[in-house]
């Protein structure tokens, strides 16, 4: 079987969008090896076909969303998890589906997915600190929040959220950046690194350096990944491969305020491990 790592890096290289449930499913490889994408998106096309068969034909971009809320919130039973949102199996496409619960971005796959399905444009929106879909509406792009039943998001909430973050106190409109749609890789960006903070909460060295491999397939030159996948290394005692991404974190972030403990570091396993060069 060849490492998931390949496979990841076959699948978002194919082409400039390797589709959003497809790339969702191969992260959840991390946990779940054996798993056969194909049961899924079949899961995915039965959501899509149980609410076309609740909706009227002909409705607008906006009408269609709603009938996806309905269908996937009241009647099929999705929720947000709050209870227990740190549990890694919230970030899994395939245990999104079968628990019928999810954090707010894994909640929007299944709800772009399966808006797209009915021939209606979704977009996720990468907004600080809570993912959003994006849909079209009559007066410009709608928002809306799967994590509490898909219901529209305005302005004003959007304010209040921002302004609950740090340096967003004095905003009084919502910054176009942070409601723009997110392409594919971005969102799977987003999954994995919530991921690695799951697993590094939890100290799961072998799963965090599962997720911050991926990570670095979709983010090659991301010093603070090749940092922590260093350090995942040198937990593990691979010393060749620590060093390869300390020396690269290096080369990319020499002025780095950790640079020089990173160098420190680099000595001590060069020293311990004299025949790496």
């Amino acid at each position: 079987m060849r490492p998931l790592r390949d496979d990841f890096a076959a699948l978002v290289g194919r082409e400039a969008d390797c589709g959003l449930a497809r790339g969702a499913l191969e992260i959840a490889r991390i946990a779940y090896p054996a798993l056969e994408p194909a049961q899924y998106l079949t899961k995915l096309d039965e959501l899509a076909e149980g609410t076309r068969a609740r909706m009227a034909g002909g409705l607008p971009p906006e009408a269609v969303a709603r009938a996806v809320g309905d269908h996937l919130f009241r009647t099929c039973g999705f929720r947000g998890n709050a209870e227990d949102y740190y549990d890694p199996r919230n970030s899994f496409l395939n245990d999104v589906l079968d628990r019928r619960t999810g954090i707010p971005i894994s909640l929007s796959v299944v709800f772009i997915e399966v808006t797209r399905r009915l021939g209606v444009t979704a977009d996720g929106v990468g907004f600080p600190g809570h993912f959003l879909v994006r849909v079209a509406g009559e007066r410009g792009p709608v928002l809306l929040d799967p994590f509490f039943g898909g219901r529209a998001v305005g302005d004003a909430e959007l304010i209040e959220r921002l302004r609950t973050l740090p340096g967003g106190r004095q905003l009084n409109a919502v910054p176009p950046e942070t409601v723009r749609a997110a392409s594919t890789p971005e969102v799977l960006t987003r999954m994995l690194r919530n991921l690695v903070r799951v697993y590094l909460d939890r100290r799961d060295t072998a799963l965090a350096l599962a997720a911050v491999d991926l990570l670095l397939v979709l983010l090659p030159d991301s010093p603070d990944d090749l940092r922590t996948r260093g350090a995942l290394y040198e937990s593990l005692d691979c010393a060749a491969a620590a060093l390869a991404d300390f020396r690269r974190y290096l080369a990319l972030a020499p002025t780095a305020p950790d640079a020089d403990d990173v160098r420190e570091r680099l000595t001590r396993l060069a020293r311990t491990n004299p025949t790496l060069h």
